[in-house]
């Protein structure tokens, strides 16, 4: 059986910024450019108070909170602190899995130190960065990765909850099922219709139902809802998508769009080349409507695409597939390249007769 902590640092951005100016402690931070066309990268919980949260209009958190002082974002500082975060986790375990900069699962069924629970490694390594970098962060303590995610949500900010082994049905039992992950609004609401609200109620429902109805996802349902989740923590996980994207000084009819999707595609295409050993198989458009609808496009040609310029002709393709009124207006346009493969399996296989 595993030991899996998952650490997740309290509001992250806008720690730093109030660890490095002490005029900002106690205060409502919200980290974020000014302006009509921005979005909130983090909030304070002086300023969450106030129902400001990540990815909302700018706009929106400052009539929320008319007194929060806006701090624009300056990612190299998040990065050292996350860097500095990360030192001290593999003093404990080489399994590290991050997530992004603020996050991390450590699987510490063997820790360097030897200390006697999975219990104490957080202890200790919670104690560490309060120490040494002088912010906080809460952890979970569960069996696997699934139930550490959610333990470490549970006591929010800078606390501890742990999970163990004999304890996993009851804790399970009475959540809401849109604790369990991949299931948002539109899934809460095809399980509410069947009558399920928590997982206690999913776990009654027979696999081969949810199969039935869910495909393959019916059986991570099924198996979340028992507790089970059997992925290790990988220190090693591969690139699976690179992406680029721009919010609008103005938004813009989708016709007006193409100068963009070409110079996000170079941007998009510069950070995939240093991806050496993989290659991305597949091109995707993003777009998002002025009321905020958010548009997906993808596209995985026969052959991968071999350069910048192949890159935004698939992604002007794809524009051309977006099926939306004439007069719709677009805020932000990405442009993307997931599907990543191992480079050998990524080429295209020789013929077998010339």
């Amino acid at each position: 059986m595993r030991k899996i902590v998952h650490i997740d640092m309290d509001a992250f951005y806008a720690s730093v910024e109030q660890r490095d100016d002490p005029s900002l402690r106690g205060r409502p931070v919200v980290v974020a450019w000014r302006g009509a066309r921005s979005v909130v990268c983090a909030a304070s919980y002086e300023a969450r108070r106030f129902g400001v949260r990540s990815a909302m209009p700018a706009i929106r958190a400052e009539r929320l909170c008319p007194d929060a002082v806006f701090v624009p974002p300056d990612f190299p500082r998040y990065r050292q602190a996350s860097q500095q975060a990360r030192e001290i986790f593999l003093r404990h375990t080489d399994l590290v899995e991050p997530l992004s900069l603020d996050e991390a699962y450590l699987d510490v069924t063997a820790n360097h130190l030897g200390l006697a629970s999975a219990t104490a490694v957080a202890q200790t390594i919670r104690a560490s960065i309060r120490d040494e970098i002088a912010l906080t962060a809460s952890a979970g303590v569960a069996p696997n990765k699934f139930l550490a995610k959610i333990a470490s949500d549970w006591n929010k900010p800078d606390g501890l909850f742990v999970i163990r082994p004999h304890a996993v049905e009851a804790f399970l039992h009475p959540l809401p099922v849109g604790r369990i992950p991949g299931v948002g609004k539109v899934m809460e609401g095809k399980l509410a219709a069947l009558g399920i609200a928590t997982v206690g109620a999913l776990r009654q429902v027979a696999l081969i139902e949810l199969e039935r109805r869910f495909g393959r996802y019916g059986r991570r349902l099924h198996e979340l809802s028992q507790g089970i989740d059997p992925r290790a923590v990988n220190p090693h996980q591969p690139t699976q998508s690179i992406s680029a994207e721009d919010t609008f000084s103005a938004d813009l009819p989708l016709d007006a769009i193409a100068p963009h999707i070409v110079r996000l595609a170079k941007k998009t295409w510069a950070a995939a080349s240093r991806e050496s050993q993989r290659i991305g198989r597949t091109a995707v458009l993003k777009l998002k409507t002025s009321d905020f609808r958010i548009l997906t496009r993808s596209h995985t040609p026969p052959q991968p695409p071999a350069s910048a310029d192949e890159l935004a002709a698939h992604a002007l393709d794809l524009r051309a597939r977006v099926r939306m009124p004439e007069d719709t207006l677009y805020r932000l346009v990405g442009v993307g390249l997931g599907n990543f493969r191992d480079a050998d399996a990524a080429l295209p296989q020789p013929e077998l007769f010339d």
